[in-house]
């Protein structure tokens, strides 16, 4: 039952924070006060208190969430429009996206794109864009995006956590399969 409401908690902390923050004052940057959202959250799970959330924000495989202070935000994913002001990566050479088999056709014709989203999601190992790409399929297909060569051409990305890497578009000719030739 406690993981349970963990979970649930997470998610619609993440929702709030990334989608639709129903009458927070949210700053540009995406902070909004740690007080607000607990109260926010009670008013649908009465039991949670300021030390469940906080356990939320620090454990748990991947992190979601940054605490400033008093404030809270989310790091990735967001709908709404923020500024994040992360610092660049100058030294990843090769990132990974996990997708459906019909997106990566569409992805290697067209590049990738953040569609519903602000910034396109990127994993470091193909074992985590594996896991990513199970979300939607269960026959992910592992795409490999050469940093390096796409810095070139201005592209820049963005560490938000040891597993997620931002950036707001890929061209194609900096995208293969994962597995299509040596890295």
């Amino acid at each position: 039952m406690r993981k349970d409401l963990r979970t649930r908690v997470s998610k619609y902390a993440s929702y709030l924070l990334r989608h639709n923050p129903r009458g927070l004052e949210m700053d540009d940057e995406g902070f909004v006060k740690l007080s607000n959202l607990l109260h926010k959250i009670k008013t649908r799970y009465p039991k949670v208190n300021m030390e469940l959330l906080t356990s939320i924000v620090h454990t748990g495989g991947k992190k979601r969430f940054e605490i400033a202070g008093d404030q809270i935000r989310a790091l990735y994913s967001h709908t709404i429009d923020v500024e994040l002001r992360l610092k660049e990566d100058q030294e990843v050479t090769v990132l990974y996206h996990g997708t459906t088999p019909d997106a990566a056709r569409q992805i290697l014709k067209n590049g990738l794109n953040p569609m519903r989203r602000r910034w396109v999601h990127l994993s470091p190992t193909k074992e985590m864009a594996f896991e990513v790409g199970k979300r939607r399929t269960t026959t992910p297909v592992i795409l490999l995006i050469d940093a390096r060569a796409a810095r070139d051409d201005d592209i820049r990305f963005y560490r938000t956590t040891d597993m997620v890497y931002l950036c707001r578009h890929v061209p194609a000719k900096h995208i293969r399969g994962a597995d299509s030739d040596a890295e």
